[in-house]
């Protein structure tokens, strides 16, 4: 009676089991046909029924890059298709509230010169750096020539105002001696030379060299141009047998020189320091001053001497035109300036 009933159970837990493995497969299919469909309309719903359309996400991220090549297409073309005219250009307000004129007086009342400070440049002229220590080194020699001719260049400018001097000069064959002669005639060569160069810089006039070489050109020139009318002049003086009033002559000649060159010393500094807006002003004075010197002591003398001789005027013009006047016209004409 147990054994029977022992198997008895055991024929139930088998068919409970198999009737529980196959509810369990039946139950996994039919959830498995219905995670299909749902799965498909999920698909159908985000992409509104049209299977050809994207994802959500990807739809979004289409649409992000679709307006900044949108953006991205609109400016570039801002200049190229007229703006929207009811959009306020805010730059060309800010200029008409700066510049506009809101005056009543016909634009008379506008002032004649900006208060604006930004204005437009210019090209600053530099000056060559060798022309101050040039400058440097006349002021120097003229020192040391004061310092050791102390009274022979006393006696030069002394000749300017003093009357005593000057008919000293004419009485004697030189108040100065020979080097002092030479170390005051090559003073103002090299500051004639200068004043030249700075002239020529000022005026913009160039030739074929320039600097340190244009500079001893125009000194050369100038001190040979003076030594070849002191010897015509000496010349003259043997052939007409007249050495005593050539060399009185010669005399206030050479102390009108080099009293000019004591004068345009401090021009030729000027020249190199002063701003070009004031150079005009210095070479008027210059001017001014070598025509005074000149006046007061070149023809004050020359005239005396020549009015010692009794000859036709006509060939003191000539001289003059010939020696005096035509050699400065030529210098002019063949430096351009």
């Amino acid at each position: 009676m147990r054994q029977d009933f022992d198997s008895l159970l055991v024929s139930y837990m088998r068919i409970i089991t198999i009737a529980l493995l196959f509810f369990t497969f039946l139950a996994g299919n039919a959830h498995a046909q219905q995670d299909a469909p749902v799965q498909q309309s999920d698909d159908t719903s985000i992409s509104g029924g049209n299977p050809n359309r994207l994802p959500f996400l990807d739809s979004v991220a289409l649409a992000m890059q679709q307006r900044d090549q949108f953006v991205s297409d609109s400016l570039a073309t801002i200049y190229v298709r007229p703006g929207n005219p009811l959009r306020r250009n805010l730059l060309v307000d800010t200029l008409l509230k700066m510049n506009l004129y809101k005056g009543s007086n016909n634009f008379l009342d506008i002032p004649h010169e900006s208060k604006n400070l930004l204005k437009e440049g210019h090209a600053r002229k530099t000056r060559d750096q060798w022309v101050i220590v040039t400058i440097i080194g006349l002021l120097l020699y003229t020192g040391l020539l004061n310092r050791v001719m102390s009274k022979d260049v006393e006696s030069v400018w002394q000749s300017f105002y003093s009357k005593r001097v000057l008919s000293a000069a004419g009485k004697e064959d030189s108040i100065i001696n020979a080097w002092t002669f030479i170390a005051l005639f090559l003073l103002f060569g090299l500051i004639f030379g200068l004043f030249l160069y700075q002239l020529a810089q000022y005026k913009g006039v160039y030739y074929s060299i320039n600097g340190v070489r244009l500079f001893v050109s125009f000194s050369l020139i100038i001190l040979a141009a003076l030594a070849i009318k002191f010897l015509i002049v000496k010349f003259l003086g043997f052939v007409f047998n007249i050495n005593k009033l050539v060399t009185e002559y010669l005399s206030t000649l050479y102390l009108t020189y080099f009293n000019i060159g004591f004068v345009f010393l401090p021009v030729t500094v000027c020249f190199c320091l002063l701003a070009a807006e004031l150079i005009n002003y210095v070479l008027w004075i210059a001017l001014v001053l070598a025509i005074v010197i000149f006046i007061w002591q070149y023809l004050r003398s020359s005239v005396e001497i020549v009015s010692n001789i009794l000859f036709h005027k006509f060939y003191l013009i000539v001289y003059l035109c010939a020696l005096e006047i035509c050699p400065v016209l030529i210098l002019i004409k063949a430096l351009n300036i």
